[in-house]
């Protein structure tokens, strides 16, 4: 099977507009998530799927120069533009990510995909983002082409085309779903960047992790965070609206 990772990028946010390439010790968020599914063992490809729009040419522009395989589709119907960029790339296992979360964790990732490897006669669509235990920003999601495939041609509210696999929770009777969990619940922790003050904590943790350890881990980040609890509240108020900009 060709696992291939999409991670959806573009630069239209409406808290933090441009956030994906906002920069941390002189480089990008991208850059940073970008390096880190790159060590996933379990991966194929990588290709970033961004808009048609004028405004996500910088990113394109960043794919060129890290020589990083992307597409373009349509801004909003968010399913066409990954069934058409798995299509593109013959995939045939498809791990979505979500460009606001530059400090994902490669063992996650590796995580969900071994299940989905070891239970994919079992499973059509597998994640931790059903039942969060997970900090949010360690968002991960694997489901097949042939799923992929079946809700493009099947979803048609403007919500379910928008957000990728929200057919797949709507449609349990279709789907075969398995959630998979941390160790511990961690779910209060939020590591994505949607708002300024989710920047502020992300560029704390990169400036204090990443010098020394540029693959820090999930665990590297808790025990930080023990170290600085004041950090958290940095944006313990920032309501997560689900599938914010992606």
């Amino acid at each position: 099977m060709k696992v291939v990772a999409i991670i959806q990028a573009r630069m239209g946010s409406t808290r933090l507009p441009g956030k994906v390439l906002k920069e941390v010790l002189n480089k990008p968020l991208l850059v940073y998530q970008i390096e880190r599914v790159q060590k996933v063992t379990r991966l194929d490809e990588i290709v970033i799927a961004t808009t048609k729009l004028a405004g996500d040419d910088a990113i394109v522009s960043l794919c060129h120069q890290l020589n990083v395989p992307f597409y373009r589709g349509d801004e909003k119907d968010v399913l066409a533009r990954f069934y058409e960029a798995a299509t593109s790339l013959k995939a045939d296992v498809i791990v979505r990510l979500t460009s606001d979360c530059p400090i994902i964790d490669p063992h996650v990732i590796e995580k969900g995909i071994s299940l989905f490897e070891e239970y994919h006669n079992k499973f059509d669509y597998i994640s931790n983002t059903m039942q969060r235990t997970y900090p949010r920003g360690m968002d991960t999601e694997v489901f097949s082409f042939d799923a992929l495939k079946q809700a493009y041609y099947m979803a048609r509210s403007h919500s379910e085309r928008e957000h990728v696999t929200l057919f797949f929770r709507n449609q349990s009777d279709l789907f075969r779903i398995l959630n998979f969990y941390y160790k511990e619940d961690q779910s209060a922790n939020r590591w994505t960047v949607d708002t300024v003050e989710d920047f502020e904590l992300i560029k704390r943790i990169i400036e204090k992790l990443h010098p020394n350890n540029p693959l820090f881990t999930l665990e590297d980040t808790l025990q930080l965070l023990k170290q600085f609890p004041h950090w958290k509240q940095l944006n313990v108020h920032v309501e997560q609206k689900e599938n914010e900009d992606k």
